[in-house]
């Protein structure tokens, strides 16, 4: 397989490694555009050699197209783009929020493929939500997937609005858990403990609560059962989290970013 990779910044430079990294393919069927030069040495330094600072002819030779820019600057790439692309190529769009009619009608593409990424794909544990159109064969969709798994976990959904969901869930995901850990560290640096000293105990408390959840099958709900005992402290503080509603909120922020993302589908 041939691939160029539109947009060198993370994310971009992300899938470049992953895909190299687990040699699905060799360096040099692997092209980089990236009109950026100052963006140039850092990505030689990954071993990502072969790169371009425009379209051209190079992009005809490739099997898949990644759309790894920002969604903004999707409509001035469509036009310098299209006369490059045929009806056999798959493209690949990580942009957020940018349809597949959107990109089908932009490039004049047929085989469009739409993934939404989290920001832990660039330690290779991220987790991906993919649909593709129906001109998308199902051995493609596997070659995609496999793909898509070496920055972590993939999952495709037939209904292209799941994407929004996912986008809401896993997508945004990350800044959740980081806005929960912020708020522990700021109340553990309240109760005297140093910045390291909170650091690593919160830190550390993520870490080995996720790492035991992983090593077992015990649901969210009988974990907590497990940690709290009657009238004890990890009660007195769920019983104010309950008080104060926390999980409804929690589930209407998540609601929020679901409106959003269809807002900026639309």
């Amino acid at each position: 397989m041939k691939i160029v990779i539109i947009g060198g910044g993370n994310m971009g430079k992300t899938y470049a490694q992953s895909f190299l990294g687990s040699h699905i393919i060799r360096p040099y069927d692997l092209v980089t555009l990236e009109r950026n030069a100052d963006k140039h040495e850092d990505l030689r330094r990954n071993n990502i050699v072969n790169i371009e600072t425009s379209p051209g002819n190079f992009i005809k030779e490739t099997d898949l197209i990644v759309l790894a820019v920002k969604p903004q600057d999707a409509e001035n790439l469509y036009p310098t783009m299209k006369p490059y692309i045929n009806e056999n190529q798959i493209v690949l769009s990580i942009m957020a929020g940018v349809t597949v009619d959107t990109i089908e009608a932009g490039l004049g593409t047929k085989k469009v493929v739409r993934a939404m990424p989290n920001l832990p794909a660039q330690i290779g544990m991220g987790m991906t939500a993919f649909t593709a159109n129906e001109e998308v064969t199902k051995n493609e969709l596997i070659s995609v997937q496999n793909l898509l798994s070496t920055t972590g976990k993939a999952i495709y959904f037939n209904n292209e609005k799941m994407l929004d969901a996912a986008t809401a869930v896993s997508g945004s995901g990350p800044a959740y858990v980081y806005y929960f850990m912020d708020a522990m560290l700021n109340a553990a640096k309240s109760m005297g403990f140093s910045h390291s000293q909170a650091d690593l105990l919160v830190w550390q408390t993520f870490n080995g609560s996720i790492h035991l959840h992983n090593k077992n099958t015990l649901s969210c709900a009988e974990w907590i059962a497990r940690v709290k005992s009657k009238g004890g402290t990890t009660e007195a503080a769920l019983n104010v989290f309950n008080n104060q509603n926390l999980n409804q909120t929690i589930s209407d922020g998540l609601q929020a970013a679901f409106d959003r993302a269809v807002e900026l589908g639309e």
